[in-house]
């Protein structure tokens, strides 16, 4: 009896061993997937904004040559040039002070989503949410130390008077 109760245990370890390994395989595929999906929400933002831009009034486009061009417009300022957090727009604003709260742990994408005001359910406004955290990302407003986890960076926490960003 001791025999196949110890066959059984070892079979049992083995099975375990294999979904373990299956479940790496199909945790990584996902994190790809997830990428890639990611990218081609960005790249589909990005073709309907220069649709919507191409296809503007002409009159707007008139007095649009008419102005002074000041070169390309930031919807957030690179830190060097923004020195404060109320120079962003108000969403960029509201991410900032989210990120401040969620401290060490950091902001996610589905959280920064209901900060904006968006449904979290829904993946294109987390995606969008997301594009928003990788531009503050850019601009060194926020880091990303771990995926999907978006912090202020250390000087901005020490400045907060927020500990450090715990790994």
């Amino acid at each position: 009896m001791r025999a196949v109760l110890e066959t059984r245990q070892k079979a049992a370890a083995v099975q375990v061993q294999q979904l373990e390994a299956e479940l790496e395989r199909v945790r990584a595929a996902l994190a790809d997937a997830e990428e890639v999906h990611r990218r081609r929400m960005i790249g589909l933002e990005q073709y309907l904004e220069a649709l919507a831009e191409e296809n503007a009034p002409a009159d707007v486009a008139g007095e649009m040559s008419q102005k002074k061009s000041v070169g390309p417009r930031r919807a957030v300022p690179h830190r060097q040039n923004a020195t404060e957090v109320k120079e962003l727009s108000s969403d960029y604003q509201a991410l900032t002070a989210a990120a401040a709260d969620a401290g060490g742990d950091g902001l996610g994408t589905r959280r920064a989503a209901v900060v904006l005001g968006w449904d979290s359910a829904s993946a294109s406004r987390v995606e969008g949410a997301r594009a928003r955290l990788k531009r503050l990302v850019e601009r060194g407003r926020l880091v990303e130390e771990k995926p999907g986890r978006f912090t202020l960076p250390l000087s901005a926490q020490d400045a907060a008077g927020r500990p450090g960003g715990g790994s």
